[in-house]
């Protein structure tokens, strides 16, 4: 038996449609049962019967902040994938960032543990590797230096890390997943999908940073093989290839047929942005988007190393353009569905 937490994310969904195309049986973690259409809604982009593959999920009410409410959910369960996360760059998000990741994680190993699960995976992020000083690519044995001026978000999954890393200790074998930035459909308001939704209305801007990119379905892939391997106590950096900003701005703009933007954002433009963002949010006309970790991240080019994961297994990461092709349609053919 499968006990996945953040099933009703980007990761946690897809992953839970993998394992149950692959007959497992799964209980899935979620804090609102209304959130489970989206899960359905991500199963009906792989599989033409849905709901059949949804009988394989036995579905847990519960909080990972509250570990009562899953203890006994975890008695016979062999493997967990933990891939409850918050992510926030906002300050006011602070305190609950910092005990979602760092405390809902402590609670998973120790849940874990108490209930003699053999094997945990945890889905953490490049953000807890830190930065490279001089530009180097970064691997999995980089070492996080905290005189840094980290985000409260990358200090929160380094801390998260912490938590596996002190449960590895007390005899639980565990790996860890560090994915780059993820790309998938279904979750069009929030993270990379997000994007999308702002280059089908227009996108004037770019910013010539890079980072690394991967499709979600290459990270919940090696998950699975990772956990189901006899590879234990290890992380592991899971990206596909590094693209800068402004590319993946077209490639997006093109698959949706939309105008490429044309306006590249200085750091000027960027921290004037920021300042009326701020102004925006503080009277709640929206939430805060740009921040001084964004701006950072859009103008530095980080690039990742994948050649542990790929020395351990044979993979072929797939192409970003093949990813933005495919969640165009999909994003497309749900904008015309709800029309």
């Amino acid at each position: 038996m499968i006990f996945v937490t953040g099933s009703t994310g980007l990761v946690g969904s897809h992953l839970i449609c993998q394992l149950a195309k692959n007959g497992k049986k799964i209980k899935a973690l979620v804090r609102n049962s209304e959130k489970i259409r989206i899960v359905q809604k991500v199963f009906s982009y792989y599989s033409d019967q849905p709901d059949e593959l949804l009988k394989n999920v036995e579905w847990i009410e519960g909080d990972i902040l509250n570990p009562a409410s899953y203890f006994d959910a975890l008695s016979g369960v062999n493997t967990v994938y933990h891939c409850a996360a918050m992510v926030s760059f906002d300050k006011k998000d602070k305190e609950q960032l910092l005990m979602t990741n760092i405390e809902g994680t402590a609670n998973v190993v120790n849940v874990s543990l108490e209930n003699k699960v053999k094997k945990l995976c945890s889905v953490s992020s490049v953000a807890a590797l830190g930065g490279s000083k001089n530009g180097e690519i970064i691997t999995e044995d980089n070492v996080w230096n905290s005189s840094a001026n980290h985000s409260f978000y990358a200090i929160s999954k380094f801390k998260s890390e912490m938590e596996v890393w002190r449960g590895i200790q007390e005899g639980l074998d565990a790996v860890i997943v560090n994915p780059s930035v993820i790309l998938g459909p279904g979750f069009w308001n929030s993270g990379s999908g997000l994007i999308f939704t702002r280059a089908a209305k227009g996108m004037s801007f770019y910013t010539c940073g890079s980072t690394g990119f991967v499709d979600v379905r290459d990270v919940v892939d090696l998950m699975q093989r990772l956990t189901e391997s006899e590879v234990v106590n290890q992380r592991f950096i899971i990206t596909g290839e590094s693209v800068v900003y402004k590319d993946l701005f077209n490639m997006i703009s093109d698959a949706l047929g939309r105008k490429r933007p044309n306006i590249e954002a200085s750091r000027t433009m960027l921290q004037a942005a920021r300042i009326v963002d701020g102004w925006l949010s503080g009277l709640r006309i929206k939430n805060r988007e740009i921040t001084q970790e964004v701006i950072h991240s859009s103008l530095s080019k980080t690039d990742y190393s994948n050649q542990k994961i790929k020395q351990l297994f044979p993979v072929e990461f797939i192409p970003v353009k093949k990813t933005i092709l495919e969640m165009a349609a999909l994003y497309k053919r749900e904008l015309t569905s709800n029309e």
